[in-house]
């Protein structure tokens, strides 16, 4: 899951009968028991059609910034499983086949980087790019990415004008009173109506089960058996759902950083919670800040540390950076640190330069860039499906009072996220479309061990979420990285996680127990 902002302000019919003999399934139905019968038709007669007309692989549009050796196409699916025959959507997929011979070869690795709203278009790059913790895996498998519904090239969704999405300086997100309150549920209700008035058609079938359902319709075009997948923070939760709705496809599954799937977690509480696991990675960084106070004189413990950020916050509030950067901003760009280890040297840098005098430095990595305007158009269309699928996946509170309580008792000890959590998730309350109830996610006939991997301090995605999927997918096996809190743990170097995740992609194989590895490096300033 992620959090990339503060909220401030026709496919064509296609007909056709099964086609016998496709590669759609090894069996002849999904898990009907997690989806209607018409939805669960639906999807076997989606993937026959896809089957017969795999994917016309081309060069990719120049505007896609794809390496030549990548190649691009289009996988078509219903926009509603239930009518099969109804309005279709135009799914982008991408590819770069394995560099090993005929003999190595397992089939196709398929890719969601998270969100929701991420596209999965890079996947292949990682190959064109030499990843070295990719090797091994890409002699076997071709990387297939693809924009979920929703996303980038796939019918995307909008909820607001890009630039006017952007623009800057936002509210501070944390209120000082009462009319901050009714301010920000102004804005979420607009929000909310916004996506209704641009995307509505789309909005009621924006849900995992339906994302899922298209990932069985992409393994058909694809001429695959059965799934290989590869899916990171809220691609965790697809994977799950996927898994559930159809175990018998599944040939390996790799989840990395993990949601909890538990019905009452989605999505309400995962907000909540995600509020408390993000204070305790800041208070990580903030002890890796005030441990290297040599670099970057910010101060010489967390205590101070916080106290600097605190007044640096007060400071944009009442003058924003730049005329640009205020609290909102500051959290927007503050933010990766507790996500990312990557980020870790690049944020406090910057900080420190600016308390040495540049301001651009910091103005340029937390405010918008109005002139990037497809770049806008990513961020919001990415914050869109973000809304869009979380408020279609569950039914939310409707009751202000609810939303008051549980956030103010929160911000007392978790503050460093929990009201800018609060109000990007708001526009569920007002939310238009029709709400689903989450999938009860089990264990079903046929499928196979998972590999489930976390950090113990994740701040997006807490480590009870893999401890819950664990429980429910039988035959799992969980790899931990302790005392880390880095999110997506499979793209980090750490050889007691990488040798056991080519492993597995490779052989199937898991270790005999559940593993915990020591943590991956420390960042150096």
């Amino acid at each position: 899951m992620r959090r990339t902002a503060v909220l401030g302000s026709a496919g064509t019919l296609i007909a056709g009968a099964l086609v016998a003999g496709a590669i759609v399934a090894p069996t002849a139905t999904a898990d009907s028991r997690h989806h209607n019968g018409s939805e669960a038709r639906g999807v076997q007669i989606a993937a026959a059609r896809a089957a017969h007309a795999g994917i016309d692989w081309q060069d990719c549009p120049a505007d896609w910034a794809l390496s030549t050796r990548i190649k691009c196409g289009w996988v078509t699916v219903p926009l509603d499983y239930a009518k099969p025959d109804g309005k279709q959507i135009k799914l982008a997929v991408d590819r770069h086949v394995s560099t090993g011979t005929e003999e190595e070869h397992q089939g196709a690795l398929l890719y969601n980087p998270g969100g929701p709203g991420g596209s999965g278009l890079r996947f292949p790059t990682r190959i064109t790019s030499n990843n070295p913790l990719w090797t091994k895996t890409a002699k076997a498998y071709d990387f297939v990415g693809f924009d979920p519904r929703g996303v980038g090239h796939s019918a995307p969704i909008s909820c607001v004008d890009p630039q006017e999405f952007v623009k800057a300086p936002k509210p501070d997100p944390v209120p000082d009173s009462e009319a901050d309150k009714r301010a920000q549920r102004k804005l979420a209700a607009e929000y909310a109506d916004g996506c209704a008035e641009r995307s509505g058609d789309m909005l009621p079938h924006m849900t995992t089960p339906n994302t899922a359902r298209d990932l069985d319709v992409l393994r058909a075009a694809l001429g695959e058996k059965k799934l290989n997948f590869l899916g990171v923070s809220y691609g965790t939760y697809l994977g799950a759902v996927y898994g559930t709705l159809f175990p018998d496809h599944v040939r390996r599954m790799v989840v990395d950083s993990v949601v909890n799937p538990a019905k009452d977690n989605i999505w309400y509480e995962a907000n909540l919670n995600q509020d408390i696991a993000f204070q305790k990675r800041w208070d990580d960084w903030k002890a890796w800040v005030a441990q290297n106070d040599a670099a970057f004189h910010i101060g010489t413990t967390p205590a101070q540390v916080e106290q600097e950020y605190l007044k640096l916050r007060a400071s944009a509030k009442k003058n924003p950076i730049g005329g640009v950067v205020g609290p909102a901003e500051l959290i927007g760009f503050f933010q990766s640190a507790p996500y990312y280890d990557s980020t870790w040297v690049r944020i406090a840098r910057t900080w420190s330069n600016y308390r040495a005098g540049d301001t651009q430095a910091l103005v340029d990595a937390a405010g918008p860039d109005m002139s990037d305007l497809a770049g806008n158009a990513s961020s919001e269309n990415g914050n869109a499906v973000y809304t869009a699928v979380e408020c279609a996946d569950a039914k939310w509170p409707t009751n202000w009072q609810q939303w008051d309580r549980d956030n103010t008792r929160l911000h007392k000890d978790y503050p460093f996220m929990t009201w800018a959590n609060a109000w990007m998730n708001l526009p569920c309350a007002t939310w238009s479309a029709k709400q689903q109830t989450p999938l009860e996610v089990k264990t079903g006939k046929g499928l196979p061990p998972v590999l489930i991997v976390q950090s113990t301090r994740d701040a997006a995605t807490p480590y009870e979420g893999a401890v819950e999927l664990h429980k429910r997918f039988k035959g799992s096996r969980l790899i931990t990285e302790q005392d880390a809190g880095s999110h997506g743990v499979t793209g980090l170097v750490n050889p007691c996680i990488n040798e056991r995740v080519d492993t597995y992609l490779l052989t199937g194989q898991t270790d005999g127990q559940d593993v915990t590895c020591t943590p991956h490096a420390t960042p150096k300033p």
